[in-house]
C-alpha cells in the first residue's frame, strides 16, 4: 500500500489555491474534466510531491459542502520556523485559530474550513510574544 494524496473540496479555487500557497505548497499537477465539470489541482511542498492535498472544484458549485469541516480532521505541515511561519499567514489576512503559545503547534484554517495543523520542525521554539498572550480564535 501506498499513501497517494488527500482530497479536499472547495468552493472557490483561487482563493483555495492562495491559502496553500501562503502555507508553502506549490502546483504539482491539474486535470480539468469538462465531461464531469470539475477541477482537480494537487498542490505540494517544494520537493516533496508524494505528499499533495488535492482541490477539488465543482464548475456549477458545490452547496453540498458543509459549514463546518471539522468531521474531516485535519491537514497537518512540519514547518521550519512555527512563529514566522504564523505571523506570514497572519500578515496576509489569515485567522490564528490556535496560536504557537507553546512554541510548537498552531492551527489555521482554510477559506473552505479545513483545519491545518502546523507543527514546529524537531525541538519547540523558545515561546515568544504575541503567541504566549494570545487566546484561541474560533474553533480548531
Amino acid at each position: 500500500m501506498r499513501y497517494l494524496h488527500t482530497m479536499v473540496r472547495v468552493k472557490d479555487l483561487d482563493a483555495s489555491m492562495a491559502f496553500y500557497r501562503l502555507l508553502g505548497l506549490e502546483e504539482i499537477r491539474r486535470i480539468d474534466n469538462e465531461q464531469g465539470r470539475f477541477t482537480l489541482v494537487f498542490m505540494a511542498p517544494p520537493g516533496q510531491p508524494e505528499a499533495p492535498v488535492e482541490l477539488t472544484f465543482n464548475w456549477d458549485g458545490d452547496e453540498a459542502l458543509p459549514s463546518d469541516s471539522r468531521h474531516f480532521g485535519h491537514l497537518a505541515y512540519e514547518v521550519d520556523d512555527i512563529h514566522a511561519t504564523c505571523a506570514h499567514l497572519q500578515a496576509n489576512g489569515v485567522t490564528i485559530n490556535r496560536p504557537p503559545r507553546d512554541g510548537r503547534m498552531a492551527f489555521v484554517r482554510s477559506p473552505d474550513n479545513i483545519s491545518i495543523e502546523l507543527l514546529q520542525k524537531g525541538d519547540s521554539l523558545t515561546p515568544q510574544e504575541p503567541w504566549v498572550s494570545m487566546g484561541n480564535t474560533g474553533h480548531w
